[in-house]
């Protein structure tokens, strides 16, 4: 078996550490890491599919989504057909 295919980071704000793969499953979701903390979050809507993070960590990556949501499904378009991952503007 090969090596698995890197993960690459598309943002980084506050501490926050926003990851996508190139060969993820439906649907459409972000993996994000805060310190300790790691969850796969929806890229619509911004729920948390599986793992945690902090109220005011998950309520940023939200804000981030809200401003950036077609450039995020750009991305992961681009990682369906494993195009290069640009990254993505930080919150101010």
């Amino acid at each position: 078996m090969g090596k698995p295919e890197p993960m690459p980071r598309i943002s980084y704000f506050y501490g926050i550490a926003v990851y996508m793969y190139y060969d993820d499953h439906a649907p459409p979701h972000l993996h994000i890491r805060y310190a300790e903390h790691e969850a796969k979050v929806l890229i619509e809507g911004g729920a948390v599919l599986v793992g945690s993070l902090p109220r005011r960590a998950l309520k940023l990556v939200r804000v981030w989504l809200d401003l950036h949501q077609v450039e995020v499904m750009e991305r992961w378009e681009n990682a369906r057909i494993r195009k290069p991952l640009a990254p993505i503007e930080p919150l101010p």
